[in-house]
């Protein structure tokens, strides 16, 4: 039995969630794109937090290489439980299929990424405050255009403060440690509407990290989907078949189209792998970006 080179593997395949170094990514978009091409996926998404620009860096490679680009972002929003539970972060994914996003979504970008800012600004002065030696700088070194956690993540476990990535987050940067700092978010109903409003399509990304009941959760799907939801990510790396075969009938069910991805970020996370996941638990068949494209036209 002949087996396929790696260049064939995955045709017929796609990945509709990837970062690249300009947010928390560590392979540059030119990379990316060799990646993609080189394992022989036919399409992938650039989903950077808050911004475009490995979208925008890649596409010219994208286009050299006969590879199919789809522009989206990952945006944070908040979901407010009742009193006696909190709130949730819910990620949504917003891909822009059929055109560029309008100047109004693009300023409330803006309007994010300085949110995101002053978040990192008060990170520092909480570590600081705590005798950790970093600076906003040497963050925003690290971070291109977007930096985040893992690239404060990084540096405390280059100067010691950490084991390992997962060390910092929990002793640092996650939400149960002592020095972490939240991010003023919208409300995920108000992030749809804008995503909409912009000429995307939102998605809610891997579901499994919003950890919610399975009654409660279908009806936040609901809620949402009467706010201008259109699809739900049921192909991600933490989703196991039987998580993977669920959010499929759900979405089918709720009439979400549905869509997958790794969510590859390169070495910060090196069991995920673009186009097959971790441990090899997804394949996304082209037919969801199809689907995508026939509901934007």
């Amino acid at each position: 039995m002949s087996v396929l080179p790696e260049s064939l593997a995955l045709s017929g395949h796609i990945d509709l969630h990837s970062h690249t170094n300009e947010s928390d990514g560590t392979l540059s978009p030119l990379e990316l794109v060799d990646l993609a091409s080189r394992i022989g996926l036919d399409a992938i998404a650039i989903t950077d937090h808050d911004t475009f620009a490995g979208y925008e860096k890649a596409l010219p490679f994208a286009r050299d290489a006969k590879l199919d680009l789809l522009r989206g972002i990952e945006l944070n929003s908040r979901l407010v439980l009742p009193e006696s539970e909190g709130h949730r972060y819910v990620h949504l994914l917003a891909y822009f299929v059929s055109g560029e996003p309008s100047e109004g979504f693009r300023k409330w970008l803006q309007e994010a990424q300085q949110d995101r800012r002053e978040r990192n600004r008060k990170l520092v002065t909480s570590l600081t405050d705590r005798g950790i030696d970093i600076t906003l700088e040497e963050v925003e070194a690290r971070g291109k255009t977007l930096a985040a956690r893992p690239h404060f993540a990084r540096i405390l476990v280059e100067k010691g403060y950490a084991e390992s990535i997962q060390d910092a987050f929990d002793r640092y940067l996650g939400e149960s440690a002592p020095t972490y700092v939240e991010r003023e978010s919208e409300s995920t109903e108000d992030t749809i509407a804008m995503v909409r409003s912009g000429g995307g399509v939102p998605v809610v990304a891997h579901p499994v990290r919003i950890s919610l009941p399975s009654d409660l959760e279908r009806r936040m799907l609901v809620q949402w989907k009467e706010a201008g939801l259109l699809g739900l990510e049921v192909f991600h790396s933490e989703h196991s078949p039987k998580l993977q075969a669920y959010y499929h009938e759900l979405a089918e069910e709720l009439e979400l189209l549905p869509t997958g991805g790794s969510d590859f970020h390169g070495a910060v996370k090196p069991n995920v792998h673009l186009g097959t996941g971790a441990h090899s638990n997804i394949r996304v068949p082209r037919a969801f970006l199809d689907r995508l494209r026939q509901h934007a036209a």
